[in-house]
């Protein structure tokens, strides 16, 4: 049962609802009357009052009204502009705090204050000064206007215009660093002159901040040739050069006023990384160095700062020398320089940039007094051999070298001068070892044992096993003679050709004969003797094919590499890796180095058993000298094809070795006959440098 109510009259509507409305008016909050005509008294719209409709109008709501699909999830134009103002107003205050609360460093980082490396010999006086690294500043008025230009139209064309960083070069980095760990490009002259001389050379988001700004904060307190000055001669242009003008001088040896447009275009190019585009380092280097060189001076031309006309003058690559000179000594020290250099980077894990920052001192293993004979030693060799041999000694070498028991290298023959033959002949790996390689063998054998059969297991040698010490003997395997890969079977071949017939393997190697090693050696194990020869100090990298020939001597190891192995010997059988280094600091503080290597390499036992033999070696030959001298150890070391010959042996606990061979380093490095210049068997030039080297001659 529904109530009907009658419609009423539109005007009679209209009078209710005014009736009521002013029948309320009547009313107080308490529900007291109000006389007629009295209104309320209502306060005025307040600021948050007036804001809030629009607020509501920013506020999302979701889905939005009044939108289909997808658009009634998308914030609308409102919010989006309210977003975007409120982010700029932050970052715009954020970049204001930083920039006020961020100071310049009163200091100068290591990377603007160069110094020297120094060297000192192992009683701790000073050997030697590193040269190129010195930082010489150059004022800006002293530097052409082209070798500016052509490293500002490589580096950062705007310089003269910008703030002091770019946005988006900045934004690029940052992108970079957080995506792929590189911030390689993205900086003004400026930032990368603050990176130089206040910053270190961490790669992250934190300091590429930082650098942003103190680079608007110098380009606002610094003149912009103050800040270009200070660019060219902080930046680092390889070979352990720092500023245009040393670098000019290492890669053209000329002073930077000297350049021209052509040389700078290159130089400036080294800016992007030296290690990347130093021509002298690889071919790769070469051509990249090419196409920036020359897209540099195409940049100078399309920015106004070099003519069409001038352009085409420079279509030949300007080739900088194909080395700089390192050491400024021009002596012999400077080959112990370079080995001390090589290692002191490798044992402390330095980077050759790191490096040529400076400030080092290495204190190296070099003896002075070894050193001076050693050189003496050789100095005199080689006078003698251009009297005699006037001809055949201008392709004379001599490489020579000292090595303690414990692996300090003592000594080393490198060169007659560092200047005019940067060839370090005491680490060269171009002549074999011939017969001086038979106490490896002897040794492999002594601890390994041999096997006369396939199916029998190894029989121990002793220093009494006898061998056939007859000139010309097959070369056997279990299987009958070897073959080489020609047809030929393979024979043994003693010096001169004389048999000795049965023979003690002591005694054959107190005598340096070759044909009981050589079948030892395939008894032995090739595989073994040369495993035996490496852990006693002989590098992998010496030897070539593993045939018979390897017994006597094939392998190619340097002076310091086969004193190092001969000390093995005589450090009852344990080996160390030679070092040059003993210790290093920077600015008084030490630097950690690496451990040198130590290894077993045979039993004491074995090690005392070569020695006896080296020692009987070294009397039978030199017997007026040994009985002065007891526990000295030497064997001379002669090759088939008479391109080497050696003496190495032991004395006090240091381990010499001398060789002497022929090479046209005009032509290649391919070895010479001797011809007699290294002397006879009985006036041995390299036993001659040798004992003499020890003062017992």
């Amino acid at each position: 049962m529904q109530l009907k109510v009658p419609a009423l009259p539109p005007d009679e509507t209209m009078q209710l609802r005014v009736a009521a409305e002013s029948g309320s008016s009547h009313l107080s909050h308490s529900g007291e009357s109000r006389p007629p005509g009295h209104r309320r008294r209502t306060a005025a719209p307040s600021a948050l009052s007036r804001l809030t409709p629009g607020l509501r109008r920013l506020r999302p709501r979701y889905p939005r009204p009044g939108r289909t699909g997808w658009r009634r999830w998308l914030p609308s134009w409102r919010q989006w502009l309210g977003a975007a103002l409120t982010f700029v107003g932050l970052s715009t205050a954020a970049l204001g705090v930083a920039y006020a609360t961020t100071d310049i460093p009163k200091n100068l980082n290591s990377y603007a204050t160069q110094q020297d490396n120094v060297y000192f010999w192992s009683d701790g006086t000073p050997m030697a000064r590193t040269g190129w690294v010195r930082r010489q500043d150059m004022p800006l008025k002293d530097i052409p206007e082209d070798v500016r230009w052509a490293v500002l139209a490589a580096e950062n064309a705007s310089f003269y215009s910008d703030p002091g960083i770019s946005l988006s070069g900045v934004t690029r980095a940052v992108w970079r660093t957080l995506g792929e760990g590189d911030t390689q490009g993205g900086s003004t002259i400026t930032q990368q002159y603050v990176k130089n001389v206040y910053l270190n050379q961490d790669r992250s988001v934190g300091r590429k901040f930082t650098e942003a700004m103190l680079a608007v904060k110098l380009d606002n307190r610094m003149n912009k040739d103050d800040i270009l000055e200070g660019y060219l001669n902080t930046s680092w242009f390889g070979r352990g050069t720092y500023g245009m003008q040393r670098a000019a001088q290492a890669y053209y040896g000329k002073d930077v006023g000297q350049l021209n447009v052509s040389e700078a275009a290159f130089l400036a190019s080294l800016l992007k990384g030296a290690a990347l585009y130093d021509p002298a380092l690889s071919r790769a280097n070469h051509a990249r160095a090419v196409e920036r060189w020359s897209w540099i001076l195409d940049r100078m031309v399309d920015i106004g700062r070099l003519s069409p006309a001038e352009r085409a003058e420079y279509r030949q690559f300007p080739e900088p020398l194909s080395r700089a000179r390192g050491y400024d000594t021009g002596k012999q020290s400077d080959y112990l320089v370079e080995l001390a250099a090589q290692y002191a980077k490798k044992a402390a894990r330095l980077t050759d940039k790191e490096f040529d920052l400076g400030g080092y001192q290495i204190y190296t293993t070099f003896d002075r007094r070894r050193e001076t004979a050693l050189t003496d030693a050789v100095t005199k060799a080689r006078k003698k051999a251009s009297k005699d041999h006037p001809a055949m000694a201008r392709t004379a070498h001599y490489g020579a070298a000292s090595v303690a028991t414990d692996g300090r290298i003592l000594a080393v023959y490198g060169g007659p001068d560092h200047r005019t033959q940067g060839y370090n002949e005491s680490n060269a790996t171009t002549v074999p070892a011939g017969s001086a390689f038979l106490p490896f063998v002897y040794a492999s054998a002594l601890q390994n044992g041999v096997r006369k059969t396939r199916d029998d297991g190894p029989v121990d040698v002793t220093p009494e096993t006898l061998y056939d010490g007859d000139d010309g003997i097959p070369v056997m395997t279990p299987e009958g003679p070897y073959w080489d890969r020609s047809g030929k079977r393979v024979a043994a071949r003693n010096d001169g050709g004389r048999d000795y017939g049965r023979i003690s393997l002591h005694k054959a190697l107190a005598l340096s004969v070759n044909t009981p090693f050589m079948q030892l050696g395939m008894d032995t194990g090739l595989d073994k003797v040369r495993r035996t020869a490496q852990a006693a100090g002989l590098l992998a990298s010496s030897f070539g094919p593993q045939v018979p020939a390897l017994s006597l001597g094939s392998a190619r190891p340097s002076a310091i590499r086969m004193a190092s192995g001969y000390a093995t010997f005589a450090a009852a059988g344990t080996h160390v890796e030679p070092y040059s280094v003993a210790r290093i600091t920077r600015n008084g503080s030490k630097v950690g180095l690496a451990e040198p290597v130590s290894r077993r390499a045979v039993t004491a036992k074995v090690a005392e058993q070569v020695q006896s033999a080296l020692r009987s070696a070294f009397s039978l030959a030199h017997p007026a000298t040994a009985s002065s001298a007891p526990r000295t150890t030497g064997k001379a070391g002669t090759t088939q094809d008479d391109t080497a010959a050696w003496y190495v042996g032991t004395a006090a606990s240091v381990s010499t070795a001398v060789v002497a061979y022929r090479i046209d380093l005009t032509k290649s490095l391919e070895p010479l006959p001797l011809k007699g210049i290294a002397g006879t068997p009985a006036d041995s030039v390299p036993y001659d440098i040798w004992s003499g080297a020890l003062g017992l001659g």
